[in-house]
């Protein structure tokens, strides 16, 4: 199996390199197309990790840029010196601000755990709202949507934060995993914590990786730029409204039996004076982060994402919230920079052989006459659906986004501002629909306390539901905005 994960993007990439080019594509755009593919085919299987897959992907384009990156014309020009072309193109990645902000938002949750600032919110919430199920629930989602903007892993926020703290509460009311009695609490607050993270993700720009990968690719591949402060224009109507009304579902749906009880409040109690009072640390890192937030909002005029992101790792350095090391140990961060890096490379490479054009030209050509808003309608609801087929929001991203932006370049009278801010933020509302959709739904589907049957039927009431929203909610207010 694992030989077989190995060879394979190996093999797609060969078999699609030796099929003659599409008419109107020019074969070493054809060529390119070929590697990008087998990259794709390697996120999915992943024999190595993602981001050695990127690596591996750039380095093979780059050192076969005569036969798959540049153009005979450029080849001919005298002045044109492929080796260095090539190597700057491998490394483009690493200078977009859009990784960077990743990285950066990576260390806020690094100074979130280290500190114990996000464990102290989330139990302080439980202990005021915990004696009813319900306002439990709010809780949970209060909890997540505070640790949401400064955490870009919804893996780290939900899957290690918010679980390591509501896996105690089911046990203080005999409800425990893999039998009858995980009814009494355990499944609805496992439910309503998955449920509320796919939204979060959706909410803010760097709530989820993927997110800042989209907006990196569509800027490749379009041109179009979005801030922080637009994305959450664009989707924060709609998120808020779902965030409101999932505990109260999530009670409906899955309703727990233990209604209320004093038992979740005594336990955080116990915890948080355990913990002690606020560290120096913690509200410095809590003033830290707020002006973050700001910046971001107010000032994407004066100073980009992504150096307020640098911003802050310095001042957390220079007041020892985070040490060098504390940096240097963050492998999660660092993978996630090199992977994130060379796959955007890796998509830009299309819209520089001309691939991304040609594709946009083909499916225009196919669709020409059909209304632009019911095409935008269309092409999303593919979109989404098709997460059916991935485990990881990044494979998704990274295989789908480039091609349904191409698609709908082809397309004559669709705005494609508007589609563009149509299409991106669903990628967190996705997760919900199956138990490997988004990272931290293994996590809770591991917790024994979500059955697979429940999952499936959860997972299709409520991805139906966001979807819903979003078209019918959101595309009505993103045509008022943009």
């Amino acid at each position: 199996m694992k030989l077989t994960k190995a060879i394979a993007p190996v093999a797609v990439a060969i078999i699609i390199a030796l099929i003659p080019p599409p008419q109107g594509l020019d074969a070493y755009a054809w060529h390119y197309f070929a590697i990008f593919i087998g990259c794709v085919v390697g996120l999915i299987l992943e024999p190595l990790p993602g981001a050695v897959v990127g690596v591996i992907a750039v380095v093979v384009a780059g050192l076969l840029n005569h036969w798959a990156l540049f153009s005979p014309g450029q080849l001919a020009n005298p002045h044109f010196h492929s080796a260095k072309a090539a190597f700057s193109w491998v490394v483009s990645g690493f200078t977009n601000g859009t990784v960077w902000l990743i990285f950066g938002a990576f260390m806020f949750a690094l100074g979130y755990e280290k500190t114990g600032l996000g464990r102290r919110i989330a139990l302080w919430l439980v202990k005021t709202m915990g004696k009813r199920s319900l306002t439990l629930g709010y809780a949970i989602m209060i909890a997540d949507t505070i640790l949401a903007p400064f955490t870009p892993s919804n893996t780290a926020r939900s899957g290690g934060t918010i679980y390591p703290i509501i896996r105690n509460l089911p046990p203080l009311y005999d409800s425990n995993p893999d039998d009858e009695s995980r009814k009494r609490i355990g499944t609805y607050l496992m439910w309503t914590a998955i449920a509320t993270t796919c939204v979060t993700s959706s909410m803010f720009l760097t709530a989820l990786a993927p997110n800042l990968l989209a907006v990196a690719l569509t800027e490749s591949s379009t041109g179009i730029v979005i801030s922080w402060g637009d994305w959450f224009l664009a989707a924060a109507p709609v998120c808020i409204l779902l965030l409101l009304l999932i505990p109260l579902l999530c009670y409906w749906l899955v309703p727990p039996e233990v209604k209320s009880g004093s038992a979740v409040c005594e336990w955080a109690g116990k915890e948080l004076t355990t913990m002690g009072s606020l560290s120096r640390n913690e509200l410095l890192l809590l003033i830290f982060v707020v002006m973050a937030l700001l910046l971001w909002i107010f000032a994407g005029q004066y100073i980009a994402g992504a150096l307020v992101g640098l911003l802050v790792i310095s001042l957390m350095l220079i007041c020892k919230i985070l040490t060098w090391d504390d940096i240097l140990a963050n492998k999660a961060a660092w993978n996630t920079l090199v992977w994130f890096a060379t796959l955007v490379a890796l998509a830009s490479g299309l819209s520089k052989v001309g691939f991304v054009s040609w594709f946009g030209q083909l499916v225009g050509s196919h669709i020409d006459g059909l209304n632009p808003v019911v095409a935008m309608i269309i092409l999303a609801l593919i979109f989404f659906v098709l997460h059916y087929l991935f485990a990881s929001v990044t494979a998704h991203t990274t295989a789908l986004l480039p091609v349904i932006l191409a698609a709908a370049s082809g397309i004559p009278g669709i705005n494609m501002h508007l589609f563009v801010f149509l299409l991106v933020p669903m990628l967190g509302l996705m997760g919900i629909i199956t138990p490997y959709g988004t990272g931290p739904s293994p996590v809770y589907y591991g917790s024994g306390f979500i059955p697979g049957g429940t999952w499936w039927r959860l997972g299709a009431i409520f991805g139906g539901l966001y979807l819903v929203a979003w078209l019918v909610l959101g595309l009505p207010w993103l045509m008022m905005i943009f």
